[in-house]
């Protein structure tokens, strides 16, 4: 099927049901099923895998995920491409579509997406957890960055989102890019960009280009963080005021647990000037100084006790 066919059959579709896209949901359906190719093989699906899809559309990727992966769990919020998706989708018996919001808040997604999940799992020796998804611009980083600290654990995602957000996920020390959310991801994953994909290729169009990325969580890296919680947490806080220096940073971050003075004992420690900035250090280091932060603060406390 060709991109202008693809075009006239969303078009079409919608058309007879008397519906639109709709900006608020981020629907942006992507056209070119050369694209669809794309994410399912960066996804390299088996009968083993327990493919999550966010934005179940009209479901053409839903279909072809349910040809390669043993179950498919697909959410729709929208209550009218729910109802489309079920029609076009209720002769695969692998696949599962629910109408709900996939976040139960901006820290966490909906329980009973992520009960689905691993029910499915349970039923398949060696079930492997992936998200395969044209993920929807408004939920893009609550989805990604809170399904590495979930269970079950994401094995890989495969997922377009806005270029803009893949670049922050990317982005090396040192650059504009280079934020709270890039040291989480990196600390955890590794993250690469298969396609830019520009406008064209969706409908409608999007104002911005989008990426096709691959995430590979590597269970390596996440061993290195004792507590994810604590690290997620005092991450965000370092990089909340990106322009200030970093002991000032440090200690706000860590004030509830940690006073000025023990800030400065452990920066001297790890070599690093009390005038340097959050984005100037690497994702390792910043590993190594929150986990000394986290130590000293439970020896405190034992001391305490």
């Amino acid at each position: 099927m060709s991109e202008r066919q693809t075009l006239s059959f969303l078009a079409k579709t919608l058309e007879r049901a008397g519906l639109q896209p709709k900006t608020r949901y981020g629907q942006n359906f992507l056209i070119d099923l050369n694209l669809l190719d794309i994410l399912i093989e960066g996804g390299e699906l088996d009968r083993k895998d327990v493919v999550l899809e966010i934005g179940t559309g009209l479901g053409s990727l839903t279909k072809t995920l349910a040809l390669r992966a043993g179950r498919v769990i697909t959410v729709e919020v929208d209550r009218d491409l729910h109802a489309l998706a079920s029609r076009e989708l209720k002769s695969l018996p692998n696949v599962e579509l629910h109408h709900c919001d996939a976040l139960r808040n901006k820290n966490h997604l909906r329980r009973e997406i992520l009960d689905a999940v691993s029910s499915a799992m349970s039923e398949i020796d060696g079930a492997r957890f992936k998200l395969v998804a044209n993920l929807p611009y408004n939920v893009a980083t609550p989805i990604i960055s809170n399904l590495l600290s979930e269970s079950p654990l994401v094995e890989r995602m495969v997922v377009t989102i806005q270029k803009e957000l893949a670049d922050r996920m990317i982005a090396p020390p040192g650059c504009k890019d280079y934020s709270a959310l890039s040291v989480w991801m990196q600390a955890l994953c590794d993250c690469e960009i298969l396609r830019v994909l520009p406008p064209s290729v969706f409908w409608p169009r999007p104002k911005v280009e989008s990426a096709i990325l691959r995430i590979r969580p590597r269970q390596e890296k996440r061993d290195r963080i004792r507590d994810l919680d604590f690290f997620h947490a005092k991450v965000r806080a370092l990089f909340f005021h990106r322009r200030k220096f970093l002991r000032s940073q440090l200690a706000t971050a860590v004030q509830d647990e940690l006073d000025k003075s023990e800030v400065d004992a452990i920066l001297e420690r790890r070599g690093l000037a009390p005038n340097l900035r959050a984005e100037q250090l690497a994702v390792e280091q910043i590993i190594d100084l929150l986990e000394d932060c986290r130590q000293a603060f439970e020896s405190k406390e034992s001391t305490r006790g």
